[in-house]
This record gives structure tokens, C-alpha cells and sequence, in this order.
């Protein structure tokens, strides 16, 4: 035999031998599943770590992730209850814990899934009106994982969650929904600021009334006290008079000189002088002439005058004199005021 032969046949053996060895050993990686088929039919799921296969009779039907992982769908129309169109983009989140299922029982598993996505995103949202859809995300998002989940378990596929990343109605209903809002952020400043306003003038009165409250406090304590003042003034007045024992010359002159002050008010345009007034000059005139004839029986029986009957004559002749002073000062307002009456009644 050609020894160049030989080692031609040497070298188509061993490439020979390095291929079986490549098509009998697989490495499958962590987190990863092959799906082995032997002459077109299933015949086992070959799990992480190194493997051997038959060659040329074993083959790799598909190799599967088992990791979680996340789609994202577009954008897909949605009509709400109340008949307004909606885009909602959504999110995927999904785990294959049946590698067979999901080759066999599925063509293709991620269309299968973004169909079936849509359309039960469409039946939720359907049921809702639009404020609901908006404001109402986590029963979306956990009815679309409950519904999907339940769907997609003989595919071998299982939906952990489903999130709505965006929902964005019409241009219109955007607009209004802002001027709506604009609106209730203007109530509820109004209402804020009136409440403010209320609570301020609350206060306000509340002060008013505890000021008031004291100052009236103050000024009847004030009276009072102004009061007691004024009766503890007049007890002793009257104390002092009634210890002094005055006499009705006194008392006539001392009523005299009050006279003039009666007749001063701007306010009166007449007067009557009281009886009490020629009693008065009776009483002084009784006392000047008493003390004349005391005098004229102290000359006839030559009897030394007394200094305090002296001074008591003294003081008799000054109020007699003061008694002439206010009633010609009566007489003269009295007169003016008289004139001042017939002035205006002429002028009207």
C-alpha cells in the first residue's frame, strides 16, 4: 500500500473521529435547556453541564433561555366605555418553564403572546371608562398577568407581570382633562385661600371680643372704683360738716356764691330763682340785724365786744355783700340770655 495513501486515510480518520466527538458532545450552559430530537422525533431536554448525544442520530431541536425576560409590545389603539380611542403601550415580563411545551405546543411563542396581550387588553380596558383606565393601572396591570398567565400555562410560558408603561388618549381629551385640572387646582386654591381668609377673620373678632371684654372690665372696674372714690369723698364731707355744726349764715352764703354758676350754662334760656333765696337773705339780714341790736345794748351797757362777735359781724357784712354781687350777676345773665331769646326770634 502507497504510504501516501495510508496517511491520506490516517488524516480523513481523524477528521472523521474529531467530528463524531463534536457531534457526541454538548455543552449546554446555565439557565439553558436543549430540546433533542433523534431521527425527527422528541426525545429528551438535555439540562446544563456537558452531554452526550448520538451522532448524526441526535440532533439540537432548539435551544431555549429559561431566564426572565421583558418584551415590550408597540403601542397598541384600545377603545374605553365611553366610546374614546386610547394608545397603551405595555411591558412583558415572562419566564419559560416548560421547554417543550413552548417548541412544540407554539409556533411561534412571543407572537402568540403579544396577540394574546393585545386582546385581553382590549377586553379590560373595553369594561372602563376613560378616568377609570387612567387612574386605575395596578387592576389593569394584575388582570392582564392573571389572564395571560392562565392562557399561556399549556405553552409552557409563565407571566410573572404586566406593566403599562404609557396610556395616552386623543390630543382633545388631553386638552380638556388639563383645563379640567386647571380648574380644580383654581377651586381648590379659591377654597384654600377663603378658608384662610375665615380662619383670619375668626381670630380677628375673637381678639376684637376678648379686647373689648377687658376694656369694658377695666372701665367698670374704674367706676367702681371711681365710684367708692367719690361716696368715701362725700361721707367725709359730710362727716365734716356735721362735726363742724354750720350755721345758717354759712350755708346762705355758700348758696350765694353758687348762683352765678347756675345761671353760666350756655343751654338756658330761663331760669327761675328758688324761694330758698330770699329765705337766704332773710337769714342773713336776721343775723346782721341781730347782731346790731347785740351791739346796741354792748354800747348802752358799755360791755366789751368780743373778738369773735366782731368777726362774726365782719363775716355777716361780706356775705351780704357777695348775696348783692350774685344776684345782680343772676339779674344780668338772666338779662342777656333774655336778649339772645328775642334776637333769634326775630331772625326767624
Amino acid at each position: 500500500m502507497d504510504p501516501t495513501a495510508g496517511g491520506i486515510i490516517g488524516v480523513i480518520i481523524a477528521i472523521f473521529v474529531v467530528i463524531v466527538l463534536v457531534k457526541s458532545i454538548k455543552i449546554v450552559p446555565q439557565q439553558w435547556n436543549y430540546v433533542i430530537e433523534r431521527l425527527g422525533k422528541y426525545r429528551r431536554t438535555l439540562e446544563p453541564g456537558p452531554r452526550l448525544l448520538v451522532p448524526f442520530i441526535d440532533t439540537v431541536r432548539a435551544r431555549v433561555d429559561l431566564r426572565e425576560r421583558v418584551v415590550n409590545f408597540p403601542p397598541q389603539p384600545v377603545i374605553t366605555e365611553d366610546n374614546l380611542m386610547v394608545s397603551i403601550d405595555t411591558v412583558l415580563y415572562y419566564i419559560i418553564t416548560n421547554p417543550t411545551g413552548a417548541v412544540y405546543n407554539i409556533d411561534d411563542y412571543l407572537a402568540g403572546v403579544e396577540q394574546l396581550t393585545t386582546t385581553t387588553l382590549r377586553n379590560v380596558v373595553g369594561a372602563m371608562d376613560l378616568e377609570k383606565t387612567l387612574t386605575s393601572r395596578e387592576e389593569i396591570n394584575s388582570r392582564l398577568a392573571a389572564e395571560l398567565d392562565k392562557a399561556t400555562d399549556k405553552w409552557g410560558i409563565k407571566v410573572t407581570r404586566v406593566e403599562l408603561r404609557a396610556i395616552e388618549p386623543p390630543a382633545s381629551i388631553r386638552d380638556a382633562m388639563e383645563k379640567q385640572m386647571r380648574a380644580e387646582r383654581d377651586r381648590r386654591a379659591a377654597i384654600l385661600n377663603a378658608e384662610g381668609v375665615k380662619a383670619s377673620e375668626i381670630l380677628r373678632a375673637e381678639g376684637e371680643q376678648q379686647s373689648s371684654i377687658l376694656r369694658a372690665s377695666g372701665e367698670r372696674d374704674a367706676e367702681v372704683l371711681r365710684a367708692e372714690g367719690q361716696a368715701k369723698a362725700i361721707q367725709t364731707v359730710n362727716a365734716a360738716i356735721h362735726s363742724s355744726k354750720p350755721t345758717n349764715r354759712l350755708l346762705a352764703y355758700q348758696y350765694m356764691q353758687t348762683l352765678p354758676q347756675i345761671a353760666q350754662g350756655d343751654s338756658n334760656q330761663m331760669w327761675f330763682i328758688p324761694a330758698e333765696l330770699t329765705q337766704s337773705l332773710g337769714a342773713i339780714g336776721s343775723a346782721l340785724g341781730g347782731m346790731t341790736q347785740s351791739q346796741e345794748q354792748d354800747d348802752e351797757l358799755d360791755v366789751e365786744v368780743d373778738t369773735s362777735v366782731l368777726q362774726g359781724d365782719e363775716a355777716a357784712k361780706r356775705a351780704l355783700e357777695a348775696a348783692k354781687r350774685a344776684a345782680s350777676q343772676v339779674a344780668d345773665v338772666a338779662d342777656d340770655k333774655s336778649k339772645a331769646g328775642d334776637k333769634r326770634a326775630i331772625e326767624e
